[in-house]
């Protein structure tokens, strides 16, 4: 049985993606609770395989015993988190990748850093690329997030190269299901929990800019079989299907029966205008692709909304 840390593990992706890998492993979640959440992780507390430990990785930590692999996910990672915690955002993609770096090298374990679609920026080539260098505004009002990761990514390849640990990168892409919050500013989040409230779904924008949006089981996969390969990335995960952002409220509308109305806002600050992966290297080096289409999963996301909103007594 592999020992297995994941940081950011009551966050969104991290809390799926230790739920996954509990069932044949030891799993050690860190997470400092910035943006994470201890509901997400509230019925592995009890489970032997499970170990969480409240703590900012922007500290340095000892974890006894072996490690074998360590999952990288913590950071804020919506525009509403990173722009409220642009500090920390840049802290964490700073000094808590290194203290993990350090962890992986004095453990001689696999590592794997979650990087974020957001280095490409607004690309200015589409779909991105694993190649393209993106088109970053450095000064910007995302760039803690951007410019944070970016820097990562460097730091990442530069402890591999020149201490030789297993260190790998993949890009993460517009992702969604269970486990988000409410709150978080992600689009999909948005718009369900509006059009279940009966409030209006507001687009930023026209609404002619495009996403696209991978289900949280795919995604997670995603990010598994980076770790058990022998490739280094970075390789782009997400869904290459892509939909505008008028589309995705509109079907949402649909399928929650709602009556809610959309409005129009103006667009933040650097927000890209399409955003959607290649994923070739993906398809080739890992045998990965997503299985999820975007109604079985929207389908799945609005029910474990519903059900959650309504334990909270706001639905």
């Amino acid at each position: 049985m592999s020992r297995i840390v994941v940081t950011g593990g009551a966050g969104f992706i991290g809390s799926n993606l230790v739920s996954r890998l509990i069932e044949h492993n030891h799993i050690i979640a860190i997470d400092n609770l910035l943006t994470g959440s201890i509901e997400n992780i509230m019925t592995l507390l009890d489970n032997p395989r499970f170990t969480f430990i409240e703590h900012d990785i922007t500290v340095p930590i000892d974890i006894a015993g072996e490690v074998d692999k360590i999952y990288d996910l913590a950071c804020p990672a919506s525009p509403v988190d990173y722009r409220r915690y642009p500090l920390e955002t840049m802290q964490v993609s700073s000094k808590g990748v290194h203290n993990m770096l350090e962890l992986a090298k004095e453990k001689q374990a696999k590592y794997l850093f979650t990087s974020t679609s957001e280095v490409y920026g607004d690309p200015l080539e589409h779909p991105q690329t694993e190649s393209y260098w993106g088109n970053v505004n450095p000064i910007g009002e995302r760039s803690c997030y951007d410019e944070g990761k970016r820097f990562a990514e460097s730091l990442v390849v530069n402890y591999r190269k020149f201490t030789g640990i297993d260190a790998k990168i993949v890009r993460i892409f517009n992702t969604y299901g269970p486990m988000m919050r409410g709150d978080d500013g992600r689009v999909v989040s948005n718009f369900i929990v509006q059009a279940l409230r009966g409030s209006d779904l507001a687009i930023y924008g026209d609404g002619n800019h495009t996403r696209s949006f991978c289900y949280a089981t795919d995604m997670v996969g995603g990010i598994i079989r980076m770790m058990a390969s022998e490739e280094t990335g970075p390789i782009n995960l997400g869904n290459p299907v892509e939909i505008t952002i008028s589309s995705l409220a509109d079907t949402i509308l649909e399928m929650t029966g709602s009556s809610s109305k959309i409005t129009y806002k103006d667009l933040p600050q650097d927000d890209p205008t399409r955003r959607s992966p290649d994923i070739s290297l993906a398809r080739v080096k890992l045998g990965w692709e997503p299985t999820v289409d975007l109604e079985e999963g929207l389908l799945k996301t609005i029910h474990w909304f519903e059900t959650t909103l309504g334990q909270k007594g706001d639905g």
